[in-house]
């Protein structure tokens, strides 16, 4: 695959402007007289209406020389980011208590001490309500400036006053920032070891939380501590393979929003992150019911477009509303009725862009594929897989690229194109190998593949049976298991054995789970 073209700067914000926001700048831009002629407006207007970036155009279309450019770029760039933050859809709790502080500091530098105190005062408040305690530490350093400056009797105990809530609030930010560095690193530790393979592992993991988690007591936690306390737990789950104990904790994370509604509005990201693990962690213990009455629940909040109305969110709930719609399918065994929801999905994905990573568009290449392989549609599963294996520059999970090759051969078997074969098998094993402590279930399935092609077609169906009987005893098994998630071999080997198709060997499963 093709190594992404760099994109300018100044270009890609601007392309990602809203017709509002490009009004709203040129009156911001137009307020001073002047300015609609400026080199860096019609700097605005050009790039505005270009298809891509292209230097030598600019330099022709505009009055700006070659040694400008730069300087007015940079300019403009700035100018935009300005009208942005004057913007009413980017202000938030957040940027009112910056700015706050920043009119505070303008008039302390005016000897207005009285009024900025006063100003303070009363932001210190807010950022303690909205938990921003970086803020209000921030806040408080401030007013420790400017009252050495501006002492009278009646003050006269303010010294001892602030450096307590100082203290305090000192505490408070290392407590949430050990909890937010423990969720953070076993995020990273997730991504770079992916799951416990065996009880080494899950020891290994519990002894990292055990030496990082601060000790605290939770009835002094406050939102965003309890927040970070319920991801660490989260996380900690989910390499383990607790799923329950993802359920769980994903939930209190749920609730912890639900509590405190205006909480959503002001972290709409990691309300997003909180529902997604939550419906991961239903998929996970295969709950049906429940997991379809949160994908509902997300999916009208997200039409709503009360909270998530940035881009930043709108991309998220594409993410994650997608990648579980597809889940649902998975979990009703509707594997064609998915391929119809696949064009859906590969529509959105192209208005994205470049908006999302490269490692989510291949999770969503991987699922559409394990949805064409349910569907009995190989050629198109094959096709789907190729684009994960052929992309070079790849950064995926280990786990996900062995299912991916695995998962490939299979499909190659099953649609009969068994012309290079024998050279994909030998492709599939030599990249197995290269992995580092495969699974079980992983270490049987290259050895049954590997030894396909010799087998007779009488002899066949018994091949399948005893693979069968030898990869059931580790459905319930606690690492193994998740193996069966990213690809269901046995349901495949199941249809193979009775000689029906591999969507109606999962309905018959899930039947028998309902019933």
């Amino acid at each position: 695959m093709k190594k992404e073209k760099k994109t300018d700067p100044l270009f890609s914000l601007i392309k990602s402007l809203s017709k509002s926001e490009k009004r709203q700048f040129k009156l911001y831009a137009g307020r001073l007289e002047g300015n609609t002629q400026s080199n860096f407006m019609a700097l605005f207007v050009l790039i505005d209406k270009i298809h891509s970036y292209d230097e030598k155009l600019i330099l022709a279309k505009t009055g700006i020389r070659k040694q400008q450019i730069s300087n007015t770029k940079a300019h403009l760039y700035r100018q935009i980011l300005i009208s942005l933050r004057l913007s009413p859809i980017h202000q938030n709790s957040i940027t009112q208590i910056r700015e706050q502080i920043d009119f505070a500091t303008i008039l302390y530098t005016k000897g207005l001490y009285k009024q900025s105190l006063r100003l303070l005062d009363k932001t210190k408040s807010v950022a303690v309500a909205k938990e921003q305690y970086n803020l209000a530490y921030e806040i408080i350093e401030l007013e420790k400036v400017i009252e050495s400056q501006y002492i009278t009797r009646s003050m006269s105990d303010r010294a001892d006053t602030l450096a307590i809530e100082a203290k305090n609030i000192n505490q408070k930010n290392v407590i949430t920032s050990k909890l937010s560095n423990l969720s953070l690193q076993l995020y990273s530790w997730f991504l770079k070891h992916g799951y416990a393979r065996n009880d080494t592992d899950t020891h290994t993991v519990e002894q990292y939380y055990a030496d990082r988690i601060p000790k605290y007591k939770f009835s002094d936690l406050g939102f965003t501590s309890k927040m970070y306390l319920y991801q660490a737990n989260l996380w900690q789950g989910f390499i383990t393979q607790d799923f329950l104990s993802c359920y769980r904790n994903s939930q209190k994370l749920v609730q912890l929003f639900h509590d405190l509604p205006d909480m959503k509005k002001l972290h709409p990201v990691f309300y997003l992150k909180a529902v997604n693990y939550l419906l991961e962690s239903l998929f996970y213990l295969q709950k049906k019911d429940k997991y379809q009455e949160t994908l509902e629940g997300l999916t009208k909040e997200i039409q709503d477009e009360k909270i998530f109305s940035s881009e930043n969110t709108q991309n998220l709930c594409f993410l994650y509303l997608y990648q579980h719609k597809i889940n649902s399918f998975y979990l009703t065994g509707e594997f064609k009725e998915g391929t119809q929801f696949v064009k859906r999905v590969l529509i959105e994905l192209d208005k994205t862009d470049k908006k999302i990573d490269a490692h989510h568009v291949m999770l969503f290449y991987y699922k559409i594929a394990c949805m064409f392989f349910g569907a009995g549609d190989y050629e198109k599963c094959i096709f789907y897989l190729n684009k994960i294996i052929k992309n070079k520059d790849l950064k995926m999970r280990e786990d996900l690229l062995c299912y991916t090759r695995v998962l490939n051969l299979v499909a190659h078997y099953e649609s009969g194109d068994d012309e290079y074969i024998e050279e994909l098998i030998k492709s599939t094993y030599k990249f197995l190998l290269k992995m580092n402590n495969l699974y079980e279930v992983q270490r049987k399935m290259i050895k049954f593949l590997r030894n396909l092609s010799n087998l007779y077609p009488h002899e066949l169906r018994k091949a399948f049976k005893e693979l069968y009987e030898e990869l059931k005893v580790y459905e319930d098994h606690p690492y193994e298991k998740r193996s069966f998630l990213y690809l269901d071999i046995l349901s495949w080997l199941e249809s193979n054995i009775k000689g029906v198709p591999v969507e109606e060997i999962v309905k018959q499963k899930i039947q028998r789970k309902a019933s």
